[in-house]
């Protein structure tokens, strides 16, 4: 028998469909482009400093504009920035992560319909609620409690460095940056979590059922361990806002050029506030080291948020 020649599967799509995908691609392609016209700016304007003060932009930590005349002059670098901005994100993801889980869980396997639906309105409300309003709220209402819990694990583990203080000052302080950062991702988290906890194997869940396991023990051994990828690319996600919010930890931690890993002392910053802080007096030449410093968190935002896609991306391929 002869074999039979291979068709060619032709897709022939209407106009309304042709018109719909011109639109999203050009859509996608406009972000694309948004993105790097926004990093060539930034490049573009922060060049100089790069090639004035090359790999000491980003370990130097010492941020002086100088006199504008050769008597004095300029010192940028942003490591203290950084490194500030890796620990209010870190202390927002220890804190936040455990209560995403939880929620996520609670809304997916045990909160009833008539709970589940206005809880998770809520949720993504509160995701939407702008930075200076938690900000606000953070300086008036959250620093001060946060403060007494401060002076408490001083208290408590002075023995620990990084709970130390080098005077009994607990306002404006990373542990309490890292606090209202958690109740900022925490909401992007949970969503993620609860998404990647929805596509566990039902067939598994119920076999769990069949062996005399409890719910907990279906979702410990089943759901959990299927949405540990997810989790990480929600928590990468929520790092990823949490490295780049500025007016909510510039209205709750002092601006000093330090690296200060004493979470507890009235001492930090990140490379956003420090934008927001210096944009409005600085010389041209201290303009350009800011564009600097933006650049370098738009790259490493768009890193981590990249990374976090990919996690996300992987974890529902595999189910």
């Amino acid at each position: 028998m002869s074999t039979p020649e291979q068709r060619e599967i032709i897709i022939r799509r209407g106009r309304a469909d042709t018109i719909f995908r011109g639109v999203i691609a050009s859509g996608a392609m406009l972000s694309l482009v948004v993105l790097a016209l926004i990093a060539g700016f930034l490049l573009f304007r922060g060049l100089e400093v790069f090639k004035d003060f090359g790999f000491s932009f980003l370990t130097g930590t010492q941020w002086d504009a100088g006199s504008g005349d050769a008597s004095a002059p300029a010192h940028f670098g942003i490591a203290a920035m950084l490194i500030g901005s890796i620990v209010t994100a870190v202390i927002a993801l220890i804190v936040a992560v455990p209560f995403a889980i939880a929620v996520s869980l609670f809304l997916e396997y045990y909160a009833p319909q008539f709970i589940r639906k206005p809880l998770t309105a809520i949720l993504d409300l509160v995701a939407a609620i702008p930075s200076v309003i938690y900000g606000i709220w953070g300086y008036a209402i959250l620093m001060p409690k946060a403060a007494g819990w401060a002076k408490s694990l001083n208290s408590w583990f002075d023995w620990i460095w990084i709970f130390k203080v080098p005077a009994p000052i607990f306002d404006r302080s990373p542990f309490i940056a890292g606090l209202l950062l958690a109740l900022m991702v925490l909401p992007i988290t949970t969503s993620v979590a609860r998404e990647v906890y929805s596509q566990a194997p039902r067939d598994q869940i119920d076999a769990a059922y069949g062996l005399g396991g409890t719910k907990w023990g279906g979702i410990r051994t089943v759901v959990m361990p299927f949405g540990r990828s997810g989790l990480v690319g929600g928590a990468m996600l929520g790092l990823g806002r949490a490295l780049g919010e500025t007016i909510a930890v510039y209205l709750v931690l002092n601006l000093v050029f330090k690296v200060n890993f004493q979470i507890l002392a009235s001492a930090g910053g990140n490379v956003a506030s420090l934008i927001a802080t210096r944009f409005g007096e600085a010389t041209p030449y201290e303009l350009k080291a800011l564009m600097a410093a933006g650049l370098v968190l738009f790259l490493v935002t768009l890193a981590v948020n990249a990374a976090a896609t990919y996690i996300v991306s992987r974890s529902r391929t595999s189910a």
